[in-house]
């Protein structure tokens, strides 16, 4: 399912992150990687914040739709 959808308060794995190479690298480095574990903690209008390592970062919600997570 897409972040965009995911229900918050609930730990999901990211399975895919379809953005180009450079966007894909800065998500990287923020902790938002394929394999991570991250739970939404509010979604508003679609853009979601999430917690990542025990930081919170918030996506704006096109990126959150490319964004697929189990």
């Amino acid at each position: 399912m897409a972040l965009a959808f995911a229900p918050y308060g609930k730990t999901l794995t990211v399975r895919r992150i379809d953005l180009d190479d450079k966007t894909r690298r800065h998500l990287n480095n923020l902790g938002l990687a394929v394999g991570a574990e991250v739970t939404p903690v509010h979604i508003s209008g679609g853009d979601v914040i999430l917690r990542v390592r025990g930081s919170k970062l918030a996506v704006n919600r096109a990126l959150a739709m490319r964004i697929t997570v189990a």
